[in-house]
């Protein structure tokens, strides 16, 4: 059974678009590459690199790193199943004009027009390749930057948010306990089960933001409940009510708590940790006392006790880029471009997971 459930999960796990959604140009002249993709013309292109990173294990992902030039912070973004960066363009875009903040997606190894074959171990070098590239190319500490996964991405972003005591922030978009648990309800860890974020929540630092759909039948929201209470340093999470596991960016709910989270990890003090590398926690994985910046005790409070600061925050950013419209119109605007761009690039196929049980 131990090989079957683990072929089972693996194929849950790993679905890369075929073909790939994108290919990548690069000039003769600069030796500047390109995402070849009709979302391009959206943006200014200056706006957005994309590179070629080497992991430890031998592949090269595709990274596109798109930059907003007010930005405080930086989003490593680990995106879902069935999608790779043509298909996340859009909305890392999207994302990096309304958050305020920089952005960094890659593809995994075996997405896109990165090589290789997906699996867990690859995916773990891949992210920590790309935050590597971030720290190497841009100088961006730790405490600068917040990991975001969504779904399969919840894996790599809590195994390197575990290791990374420093990191200012982690977001698990519709996340699952493990691979295992999305489709048996087991209580215990098996040696080959993958991406226990079960037994690796609690290792983690920083402030945790999760988001989940109420009708996500790929993955229950029981998953992102019991991660959350499981969870050290808790933000209030966002249970968008009607959701599924793969429209949660249409919901009007879903930027704004964003903003506001992302408002409140600004404006608290970075943490003091000794210094860490990952090399230590490759030998070295133990449960650390929870950070003094967002005590345990606060738990959901950090969003109301800074409400009024946060909000003013928020109206004065979006004021200055957009003078000429209503605040709840841009708003409004706002999550219904985002709407009209996961509906148009379809990120998730849920059939695919259904297949692919059937076929095991």
């Amino acid at each position: 059974m131990g090989t079957t459930t683990s072929t089972m999960a693996a194929k849950l796990a790993f679905f890369p678009p075929n073909p790939p959604s994108y290919t990548v140009e690069t000039e003769e002249t600069t030796g500047k590459m390109r995402i070849s993709t009709d979302m391009m013309r959206h943006r200014r292109d200056e706006e957005i690199q994309v590179v070629k990173i080497k992991t430890k294990r031998g592949n090269e992902i595709m990274a596109m790193f798109v930059k907003n030039p007010t930005a405080k912070l930086t989003v490593l973004y680990s995106h879902g199943n069935a999608a790779d960066l043509g298909h996340m363009f859009l909305i890392f875009t999207e994302l990096t004009h309304h958050l305020n903040v920089n952005l960094l997606g890659y593809d995994y190894s075996g997405y896109g027009q990165s090589s290789g074959k997906p699996s867990e171990q690859e995916t773990y070098a891949d992210i920590e390749a790309a935050y590597n590239w971030l720290r190497e190319t841009y100088g961006t500490k730790d405490e600068r930057i917040i990991l975001y996964g969504q779904s399969v991405g919840s894996g790599p972003s809590l195994e390197l948010a575990s290791r990374l005591p420093r990191v200012r922030a982690l977001v698990l978009h519709s996340p699952f306990l493990s691979g295992l648990r999305v489709m048996y309800p087991v209580k215990h860890s098996f040696w080959f089960d993958i991406y226990k974020n079960i037994d690796k929540i609690q290792l983690v630092d920083c402030p945790v933001l999760v988001i989940h759909g109420t009708d996500d039948n790929v993955v229950g929201i029981s998953h992102g409940k019991q991660l959350w209470e499981l969870c050290k340093e808790k933000y209030e999470p966002l249970w968008l009510k009607g959701g599924n596991h793969c429209n949660l960016e249409m919901f009007p709910e879903y930027l704004p708590h964003l903003r506001k989270f992302i408002s409140a990890i600004e404006k608290l003090p970075v943490p003091k940790f000794r210094h860490h590398s990952l090399d230590d926690h490759d030998h070295k994985k133990e449960k650390t006392k929870s950070s003094s910046w967002i005590g345990s005790r606060h738990s959901t409070e950090c969003v109301t006790t800074r409400e009024k600061s946060r909000k003013n925050s928020i109206d004065h950013r979006f004021g200055k880029a957009r003078n000429s419209v209503d605040s709840s119109d841009r708003a409004r605007n706002s999550f219904d471009r985002l709407g009209e761009i996961v509906r148009s690039v379809r990120l998730c196929n849920v059939d695919c997971v259904k297949n692919a049980v059937v076929e095991v």
